[in-house]
């Protein structure tokens, strides 16, 4: 039985529920892999015709648990040998195909987002075909800051070049109603409603037959195809590797080990002050 999250079928929907809600369901190897097999299990479900993605507590995904994988970079830049970048591609690769599977199912996925979506939150969630948020949700990628950048790259194919650039170049979070206003996100919904509203969307469209909702969602995504999604997804999952080991890279990493990792993303965000108070 799977321990990050469940699954759960009903009306023709297949709902993938994260649970690690004490941890804001934050990224780990174990999480990676039980994803992988709840979507390749949802996509073969001959009694669903769309898949659902939600989280159970106050976060939906608040990127990865930065306890390992800071301590793993940490370890391995003691080790005596330099970096590996194709090492590094083909070890975050595992976590990208496993996002992109929400992308590539033969099947519609929506995802219903409430709390914090952030950082490799937002590399798996912009991965589904639709997103609906509650309106006290948030996102936005603070590692373009110093230490990462978008491993599935869909940004600028949610919202445009200039758009992406904006959150990107700074790292402000950007509140949900501001997320759908820009494109980014299908909707954001009362908190309340998030998930019967989510469910709603998700029963309408298996209201028709999967050959439509397969033909339709391969018609739609083979626009960004043809932009160049898989080039961008590779290049952004190799520089995500090349940012995190840079001066600054490191660096931030020797200080969350000397100071915690949540007061070495303090200093990283202190000059950026309060985000609230910044223009969106």
């Amino acid at each position: 039985m799977p321990e990050t999250l469940r699954t759960e079928r009903a009306d023709g929907v297949f709902s993938i529920v994260l649970t690690r809600a004490e941890e804001y369901n934050t990224i780990t190897l174990q999480l990676r892999d039980e994803l992988a097999a709840a979507i390749d299990e949802g996509d073969a479900d001959p009694e669903s015709r769309v898949i659902l993605l939600r989280a159970e507590g106050p976060a939906f995904c608040a990127g990865y648990g930065l306890d390992w994988s800071t301590e793993a970079q940490a370890g391995e830049s003691s080790g005596g040998r330099v970096w590996d970048s194709a090492a590094d591609l083909r070890g975050i690769s595992h976590f990208v195909d496993v996002y992109m599977k929400l992308w590539y199912a033969w099947k519609p996925t929506i995802a219903a987002v409430q709390g914090w979506c952030i950082a490799g939150g937002t590399d798996m969630v912009l991965c589904a075909d639709m997103i609906v948020a509650g309106e006290g949700a948030s996102f936005g990628y603070p590692p373009s800051r110093v230490w990462g950048t978008p491993t599935t790259a869909m940004w600028v194919y949610r919202m445009g070049l200039e758009r992406a650039k904006r959150y990107l170049l700074t790292g402000d979070e950007i509140p949900a109603p501001e997320a759908a206003r820009i494109g980014l996100i299908l909707e954001a919904v009362p908190d309340d409603q998030l998930q019967s509203h989510a469910m709603e969307l998700a029963k309408r469209m298996a209201l028709l037959p999967t050959n439509q909702l397969v033909m339709l969602k391969l018609l739609c995504n083979q626009t960004a195809e043809n932009m160049g999604l898989a080039s961008a997804r590779t290049l952004g999952s190799l520089f995500d590797g090349i940012a995190r080991h840079t001066q600054e890279g490191l660096d931030f990493v020797h200080r969350a080990q000397d100071v915690g990792f949540r007061q070495a993303v303090r200093e990283r965000d202190d000059p950026f002050g309060d985000y609230g108070s910044r223009p969106r």
